[in-house]
């Protein structure tokens, strides 16, 4: 896992400072308005009054404009996600590499920011109106200017001298160059286009450069207008239900900042600490519960604190590591994943459905990691902690209001009080009233904008790879590619078992170098079709899908749970590998169960359906 490009300007230090403050502010008031905006028309709609106009259409752009300001914070961060093959190289050789790099990287950013311009124009000529007057155009100009930032990040962080950094600029011509170039049907350009782009991802170049550099060769080599791709990220990041997205993560956030994570594992340690195992399996408890939050979130904010513990407790430093690592993608399946979100609206399969499907799948999963903790525990004579019922009481009396949290999500999002946008501007309020008005852990002033920042840094790199994606996949739709699979797959595998095998390879295959929403955006329009030929349930296959996926966090050589742990560990990739392999095993097994017994996936949803 790594990152390319930083901050487009070289500001000195207060400069700096006054920056990431207007940055946090507007973060902060962007998730705000985000926030407040369908809490206020789903009272509305209850109390049967006129809500705020244009509010849903309000939120769904302020998602693509929070989507294109995380994009350039990431790249000023230097947090562009990407996977790179580089630790591998000769440190004389990184130099030149990132130079190399960040050339294609800033080449299809501006490609994109161009692109988006053209997009941006025909809008504008068009006449489109947002709500309340104000024209389209101008909440889809945060696109190319996106682009645009991010774009020059590349290239300012390409190189620590100025030399190195006017050698990146060089990609800046690269768009002019192809609009001088007579006929754009050729073989010889795309086939070499796309090899400089493919080595450039072995060597760190951003995801969303790797498919939307992709992407636009061709589109370009088939005539296409390249505003096809930025058309297809716009129409995905603002969709109706994309939005739940930054407010869930929002709402992960506040809770992480306010100290939720040391209030739960308080609950969880006092009431199974007691049992053998009993710290190997709160520690699965309590980064299942997190995991909505992100995988990442939970690895960085939980490990430091969990990995001491369980090596003070006598569990071996290699088990602690593979545990967290494992228990850092354990809660996927569950309410309000963000992936599984994702992959309703894209695969268009309704969200209740698949978590419901999901629920005991994942408690599968949970439950095999834990029944392996308790095995070490008593190998290993680990240290309990002694029941005492006063101390159970205390701490749940402690963290009883972040304890009602899944209770108000799963209200939120199948009591039928709102929208699942809705859902998630409720949990961003509770946990905003819980942590900073209740605990008083957050302060509204100094910590909720830092945190609206970290948030939308976070968002934005991963919806900007989500928006690039789409285009790239519809680029395979329309070149009838699903078709071509299903007449292949037809005319060659003729056993329903023998393709669910087949899928599950390929899914752990791309999990191990693809973050989970790109492959869910690029994977599911191919495989939707096979599996509907085979007769597999729309919410079995996304389960399947998703529990996949989430052990590819585990896969080598770069899946994205590994990387997480071997930076906060500070271990090596080899160790991290040793480390995680008995757990892979074990979740394994699970997959296999969930795929093979469609039982596990489809009776809770037959029971809540009926």
């Amino acid at each position: 896992m790594s990152a390319i490009a930083l901050a487009p300007s070289d500001l000195v230090p207060a400069d700096r400072g006054r920056l990431s403050a207007f940055e946090g502010l507007a973060a902060a008031a962007a998730l705000s308005i985000m926030s407040l905006f369908p809490i206020v028309e789903m009272i509305s709609r209850q109390s049967k009054l006129p809500g705020i106009p244009g509010s849903t259409v309000f939120v769904q752009h302020l998602t693509l404009g929070i989507a294109f300001l995380g994009a350039a914070l990431a790249a000023r961060s230097d947090r562009l996600l990407a996977l790179s093959a580089n630790t591998f190289l000769p440190e004389r050789w990184l130099g030149g590499v990132r130079v190399f790099v960040s050339a294609v990287g800033s080449a299809i950013a501006l490609c994109l920011a161009w692109a988006g311009a053209q997009f941006v124009i025909a809008e504008r000529l068009g006449g489109g109106k947002l709500a309340a007057g104000i024209p389209l155009w101008v909440a889809q100009a945060a696109m190319p200017a996106g682009f645009l930032a991010v774009a020059l990040g590349i290239v300012w962080h390409a190189s620590p001298h100025r030399r190195g950094r006017l050698a990146a600029a060089l990609g800046l011509c690269v768009p002019c160059v192809f609009g001088l170039l007579p006929s754009p049907h050729s073989t010889a350009i795309l086939t070499g286009g796309i090899a400089v782009v493919l080595i450039a991802a072995l060597l760190g170049l951003p995801i969303f450069a790797t498919l939307g550099g992709i992407a636009l060769l061709l589109f370009w080599n088939e005539g296409l207008p390249v505003a096809a791709v930025p058309v297809e990220t716009y129409r995905l990041v603002a969709s109706p239900v994309l939005p739940s997205i930054p407010l869930f993560t929002f709402a992960g956030y506040l809770l992480v900042q306010g100290g939720a994570n040391h209030r739960l594992l308080r609950v969880y340690q006092a009431l199974i600490g007691w049992m053998p195992g009993g710290l190997a399996v709160t520690t699965a408890v309590v980064c299942a519960v997190f995991t909505w939050a992100g995988s990442g979130v939970t690895i960085l904010a939980m490990g430091g604190l969990l990995l001491p513990m369980l090596m003070k407790a006598r569990y071996p430093e290699n088990f602690s590591i593979g545990l967290i690592n494992a228990s850092g993608s354990l809660g996927l399946l569950f309410p309000p994943s963000l992936p599984v979100i994702l992959y309703g609206v894209y695969a268009r399969t309704p969200i209740d459905q698949l978590f419901v499907g999901g629920f005991l799948p994942g408690l599968l999963m949970v439950t095999l990691v834990s029944a392996w903790g308790v095995y070490q525990g008593v190998q290993n004579r680990a240290e309990r902690t002694r029941f005492s019922g006063a101390e159970a009481a205390r701490s749940v009396w402690a963290a009883k209001w972040e304890l009602a949290v899944p209770a108000i999500v799963l209200i939120g999002l199948f009591g039928g009080f709102g929208t699942l946008v809705e859902a998630g501007a409720i949990t961003v309020a509770y946990a905003f009233v819980v942590e900073c008005l209740v605990y008083k852990g957050l302060s509204a002033r100094r910590d909720y904008p830092a945190v609206a920042r970290e948030c939308v840094t976070v968002v934005g790199g991963v919806l900007l790879i989500i928006g690039v994606a789409v285009g790239f996949t519809n680029y395979l739709v329309d070149a009838q590619l699903p078709g071509r699979l299903i007449e292949w797959t037809q005319a060659n595998i003729h056993s329903k078992y023998v393709f669910l095998l087949l899928l599950n390879i390929l899914l752990l295959l791309k999990g191990s170098f693809m973050d989970v929403f790109s492959a869910i955006i690029v994977m599911v329009p191919l495989i939707t079709p096979l599996a509907a030929a085979f007769g597999i349930e729309p919410v079995q296959l996304g389960i399947i899908f998703l529990a996949n996926l989430e052990l590819g966090y585990l896969t080598p050589p770069v899946g994205i749970n590994l990387c997480l742990s071997a930076y906060r560990f500070r271990r090596p990739m080899a160790s991290v590998y040793r480390a995680t392999l008995p757990f892979y095993l074990i979740l394994l097994l699970g997959v296999l169960l969930i795929t093979y017994v469609p039982w596990i996936t489809m009776a809770p949803v037959h029971w809540f359906a009926g």
